[in-house]
């Protein structure tokens, strides 16, 4: 049998699992950086766009309001969904996902899965604050987990990370022989949103496996990463945005609009990535 197998291996740690004791208990960290990327790197601190312009960062600040990880589970009635009439429980649906009573930002295809019958719902395990990073000097940063890092009986499927704020400062350039525009463009990006229950910037999901049971070691070392490049600028036409008066382009202003909104399309489209380590207590 299975069980005098693995009872020596727990109390050896002096940590047997306990009555209403977790079934994986999480040690997260989190690391968010501007990713190096050689092949677009120029000899003097640039990187190479794809449309042959060139940008240089000097600040990259963003702020990760949480990271929430979810968990699905079977179940679920009969129904369809429409995002102009949610069910009860959610609200406010748009750019495909819809805010759940909790807090929660819940896929369009989640909740179909769930009033579908026979599919699987998703619930809130655990969520996670960070706050503001340096992209320019990431660090490995421990989190805490709300409302514990003690998971119930599940799989963690997904983690969705809540971007609220956004500072970039750089210059940019333009890489050809007949250049678009003459010198150095300084630039600035500053977003955020209106309000405590605005919407965020975006939101970014990542997919996890982590089973949380008796059949797997109930340490869990997650390590949550996410990497920006330049790739985020390709799509910013740099000839268009002019300088204010101070010599610098403001990409907040309304005039700006495209140019910040393909940064924040770029932004968006970002994918967390995770590592995942179990051993034993």
């Amino acid at each position: 049998m299975r069980l005098p197998l693995l009872l020596p291996l727990f109390l050896l740690g002096g940590c047997a699992w306990e009555a209403g004791e977790g079934f994986a208990v999480l040690e997260p960290t989190v690391r968010a950086a501007y990713a190096p990327e050689d092949s677009r790197l120029t000899p003097d601190g640039y990187r190479r766009l794809s449309s042959d312009y060139q940008v240089r960062l000097t600040t990259a600040t963003m702020r990760l309001e949480r990271i929430e990880l979810t968990a699905s589970s079977g179940g679920g009635g009969g129904g369809t969904f429409d995002p102009a009439n949610p069910p009860p429980g959610y609200s406010l649906c748009h750019n495909g996902h819809c805010h759940r009573d909790d807090g929660a930002l819940i896929d369009y295809e989640d909740i179909a899965a769930e009033l579908g019958g026979g599919g699987s719902s998703t619930q809130t395990v655990a969520t996670l604050p960070v706050g503001d990073v340096n992209l320019l000097a990431p660090e490995t940063r421990p989190v805490t987990c709300s409302p514990a890092c003690e998971l119930p009986s599940g799989t963690v499927s997904r983690g969705q990370w809540a971007v609220t704020g956004l500072t970039l400062e750089g210059l940019a350039r333009d890489g050809r022989d007949l250049p678009r525009f003459a010198g150095e463009k300084p630039f600035r990006l500053e977003v955020a949103p209106g309000g405590a229950s605005s919407e965020p910037l975006a939101v970014l999901r990542g997919d996890l496996d982590i089973p949380s049971d008796r059949e797997h070691a109930p340490r869990v070392r997650l390590a949550l990463q996410l990497e920006m490049t330049s790739r985020i600028f390709d799509s910013v036409d740099w000839a268009l945005p002019q300088p204010e008066g101070n010599g610098t382009v403001d990409l907040t202003a309304a005039a700006n609009a495209p140019a910040r909104e393909a940064i924040l399309k770029g932004v968006a489209e970002l994918a967390p990535s995770a590592e995942v380590t179990r051993e034993a207590r």
